[in-house]
């Protein structure tokens, strides 16, 4: 029998202060597009994971680089 391995989430909060970017610049990037697939919780509240992650590191690069 193979155990199942629960994929880590993040909470707005966590994303904000390991990126260090506020709230608003993380919602705009959804709003803009740049950052899909962001779940939601019971409550409706953003919830984040490994891909989302992925793709804030290379909107940032991204920003860096210019």
């Amino acid at each position: 029998m193979a155990i199942r391995k629960i994929p880590k989430q993040y909470k707005t909060s966590e994303i904000c202060n390991r990126y260090d970017i506020s709230r608003a610049t993380l919602f705009r990037w959804e709003s803009e597009g740049l950052l899909r697939g962001v779940g939601r919780d019971w409550r409706g509240w953003r919830i984040y994971n490994e891909h989302n992650l992925q793709a804030i590191e290379k909107i940032i690069k991204g920003k860096n680089a210019g």
